[in-house]
């Protein structure tokens, strides 16, 4: 780094090396050790860490005070020369040598923070959430915006070697009902009119494919009005992308190569070849349409070796199915209960759970012990690949929701059995999506992806059908990527026929009419020759976390909002004046008169 008028090297920067020379440095104090003949400074900066000091035998008496002087978080120049420390830290870079303080200057005070500015913080979440500006100072915070700066910068270069165009989409669109809900935005000079943030470009890029842009990219904000989890946010980041003349192999390909590329130049690793699995066989087999694969445990259909036996629970259902946990055979009744009430919550919804213990001995001990001879068990166990000290786990009901329970109760062992190492990365393509799929509230079909996606070619003739069976089997060229349970990317390719999208709205419950109104810049480009185009979108801010080995993506955004979508630091969403309002042609809504 270029020496500057405050300092010639950072707080990183300082090696054996350097041993001897006049240095100059600025950053935050982090800590002061005063033993009363010789003080320690730690001076911080987002580059490292670098430890000053100053002896009262060589130091002057005022020099000494200065540095006494200097509380928390002070913002500093020093100047001094660097020698060998007599102890060594081995776990910082900086930790062979120390600056030996000639002089300093304040260049800011500081109040004393509300809670320390360390790795492990002292502070709550809601408290740094305030203070974010000094919870961005945290070292790993700031490790992980320069992970998610690097991994922006390598995406970018590969993109733009691979021929990709940048172009900047608009904020302000039109607001569709499809999909999440949209953030609204009221026009000044259309009174009663209104914007929507986008929930993504995806329209705007289809017709950058009409225009004859054959290879987009943008790294662009998205912004959904839905309710917060961990990997969500009200506003994210996406790698949105999208390709003319194209097959789905061909957009699998290159997003592979993309993928293969963040990993070995960010993080070092070789993924290999990213495998693919349909969408039935990732339900069927794991319950979930994002499997995680860093451990086995594939849920078996045990339907036709359990029914038919005398008991009532598994006679009346339209699926069993079970997973084998190596090695737990040993789990109490008090752990086998407390799996049960798990399962049994709200959110997963089952009604029990049947376990089997494949001792060792090879007897077994089964909570339907009375329903069921050793030889049933047995076939089971041959069933789920089990062997003597494993834990068998069997789930009934209707096919779909017990799929998903199970799939969740997977996971949920996965965590207990420490089998899940964040570090340890396994990319999956899921494809082959259902087109639409069922809502029991509306009572008509949604996209499983957005309204643009493709049919498959030998599907498109039966979207004539009336029948609900067959519709709901209507595939689609859509695709997933999937890395360690968490959904990374979905892209389909697009219709890009007019009589061929309106019919697929038609599907979907629109009129002509509404769908001319909402659509109708889209369909009327598509009789201008619109090619073959489809892409896809990377989530960037969920990307950045499981490349971290991290499950929130929060700590992986600069200024996020709370699990209320609420940023308490600027202290926003906040009511606005009358008179803005009036501008805006909005009424305005007293708390009495709501």
């Amino acid at each position: 780094m270029a020496t500057t008028h405050y300092r010639t090297h950072t707080c990183g920067a300082l090696r054996a090396a350097d041993v001897g020379a006049e240095v100059s440095l600025t950053g935050w104090v982090s800590k002061v050790r005063d033993k009363g003949f010789i003080i320690w400074i730690d001076l911080r900066d987002r580059y490292g860490v670098t430890q000053l000091v100053a002896n009262e035998s060589d130091t002057s008496a005022d020099l000494l005070q200065q540095l006494r002087d200097l509380g928390r978080e002070y913002v500093v120049q020093v100047k001094g020369k660097v020698i060998s420390r007599e102890s060594a830290n081995d776990n910082i870079p900086t930790g062979q040598v120390e600056v030996q303080v000639s002089s300093v200057a304040v260049l800011n005070e500081a109040k004393l923070p509300p809670f320390t500015i360390e790795e492990e913080t002292d502070g709550g979440d809601e408290q740094r959430m305030e203070y974010r500006f000094l919870d961005l100072r945290r070292p790993n915070l700031q490790r992980n915006l320069i992970f998610r700066s690097r991994l922006a910068l390598e995406a970018r270069a590969w993109l733009g070697a691979q021929s990709f165009v940048e172009v900047e989409t608009p904020f302000l669109i039109k607001s569709t009902p499809e999909g999440a809900r949209d953030f609204a935005v009221p026009s000044r000079m259309h009174p009663g009119e209104f914007y929507a943030l986008p929930q993504s470009p995806q329209t705007f890029k289809q017709l950058l494919m009409v225009s004859g842009y054959d290879r987009y990219f943008q790294i662009v904000k998205c912004f959904r009005d839905e309710d917060l989890r961990a990997d969500r946010q009200p506003e994210f980041t996406q790698i949105d992308c999208e390709m003319s003349f194209v097959s789905q192999e061909d957009i699998l390909n290159t997003f592979e190569g993309l993928t293969r590329h963040l990993f070995k130049t960010v993080l070092g690793k070789d993924i290999g070849a990213i495998p693919r699995m349909t969408y039935d066989e990732a339900m069927s087999s794991y319950g979930i349409d994002k499997p995680d694969l860093r451990f086995e445990m594939k849920i078996k259909d045990l339907t036709s070796l359990a029914q038919g036996k005398g008991f009532k629970v598994f006679d009346s259902v339209e699926t069993i199915v079970g997973i084998a946990v190596k090695g737990a055979a040993g789990y109490s009744r008090k752990q086998l209960d407390k799996l049960t009430k798990w399962v049994q919550r709200e959110q997963i919804g089952a009604k029990g759970l049947v376990y089997v213990k494949c001792n060792e001995d090879g007897s077994f001990k089964s909570s339907v012990d009375s329903f069921f001879a050793a030889e049933d068990f047995q076939a089971w166990q041959a069933e789920l690949n089990a062997e003597a000290g494993d834990l068998l786990l069997v789930m009934a009901g209707e096919r779909e929701k017990t799929l998903k329970q199970l799939g969740l109760l997977r996971l949920h062992v996965g965590e207990l059995e420490n089998l899940i190492d964040p570090m340890d990365f396994k990319p999956l393509w899921v494809v082959d999506f259902p087109l639409l799929e069922w809502d029991e509230d509306s009572n008509r079909f949604h996209a499983m992806h957005h309204p643009f996606t493709s049919p498959k070619k030998a599907d498109i003739e039966k979207m004539e059908s009336n029948d609900l069976k067959v519709l709901s089997s209507l595939r689609a060229d859509a695709y997933d990527l999937v890395i360690n349970g968490s959904e990374i990317g979905g892209g389909s390719i697009r219709i890009h026929d007019r009589d061929l999208q309106s019919r697929n709205f038609k599907l979907l419950g629109f009129t002509p009419e509404e769908a001319e109104a909402q659509f109708g810049f889209l369909l009327s480009a598509f009789e201008f020759g619109a090619p073959p185009h489809g892409g896809i979108a990377f989530g960037f801010d969920r990307l950045c976390a499981v490349m971290s080995g991290q499950s929130s993506i929060r700590d992986f955004i600069a200024f996020p909002k709370n699990n209320q979508g609420r940023d308490v630091m600027i202290k926003t969403p906040s009511a606005v004046d009358a008179e803005q309002l009036a501008e805006w042609g909005l009424d305005v809504v007293t708390q009495e008169e709501s």
